[in-house]
């Protein structure tokens, strides 16, 4: 199982949300980049990094930030937030991005994620309030359910499937382990456990599924409820 840190970009900085809401806001880093070094050295080799700003406006908007913590780490790189078309998948992976991470658009069009996925490495993310696909930065709650949407990328040649508990993100609450098996056995991809993470029992009991092959570490880490290198070691 890999342990993904994360790295979140309003305005250029690092934060952290309560719940997906932009209003909650907490501020870990004017300096993004040095955070990635942090990881690195920690043992991490993917991190998970997501334009904030582009997810409630549908486009980039922190391209040199995201640039930036590219040229300066060698970790690889997955990321989300507002990718809508094919000119921004494709610009992207040309700046160094490993992996591209499609959302609401996945909800909206899977046959452009299909599309994608036969041309470019692409993640997809489904986000979830109650089991319900969120969208828009998590703004809107759609009607469908999470598993459904999962099952629909059974064979679309995605790289893997990031499910997040929104109504646990960032609230050191416990990672919602059954919601995320729920979303492996109906896509039968890779999953990456996201929202809620607290603390190395978190671990533990994702570990304990042999199936779920990730972990976003948000939240955790910046408060200090889990050790990135011995969370890093215990999965190894």
């Amino acid at each position: 199982m890999q342990i993904l840190p994360a790295i979140d970009l309003k305005d250029g900085l690092a934060v952290r949300l309560s719940k997906g809401l932009m209003q909650s806001a907490k501020i870990y880093s004017h300096a993004p980049w040095e955070l990635a070094d942090e990881f690195e050295k920690s043992g991490a080799k993917w991190l998970h990094l997501v334009d904030l700003n582009g997810a409630f406006a549908g486009e980039p908007k922190n391209l040199e930030v995201i640039q930036k913590i590219r040229n300066t780490t060698s970790l690889k790189i997955e990321l989300g937030g507002g990718i809508r078309d094919e000119e921004c998948v494709k610009k992207y992976i040309d700046m160094g991005i490993d992996r591209v991470i499609l959302g609401s658009i996945a909800l909206k069009n899977p046959q452009f994620v299909e599309k994608m996925s036969k041309n470019y490495p692409i993640v997809v993310g489904i986000d979830a309030i109650d089991g319900f696909v969120a969208v828009e930065g998590w703004a809107q709650t759609s009607n469908i359910k999470a598993s459904l949407l999962a099952q629909k990328f059974a064979d679309a040649g995605v790289r893997a499937i990031i499910c997040t508990d929104v109504g646990r993100d960032g609230m050191l609450s416990g990672v919602n382990v059954e919601f995320t098996l729920e979303i492996a056995n109906a896509s039968n991809l890779p999953t990456i456990a996201s929202g809620g993470v607290r603390d190395m029992n978190d671990i533990d009991a994702l570990l304990k599924t042999e199936k779920i092959e990730g972990v976003i570490v948000g939240k955790a880490y910046y408060e200090g409820t889990i050790n990135l290198k011995e969370a890093i070691s215990r999965v190894s």
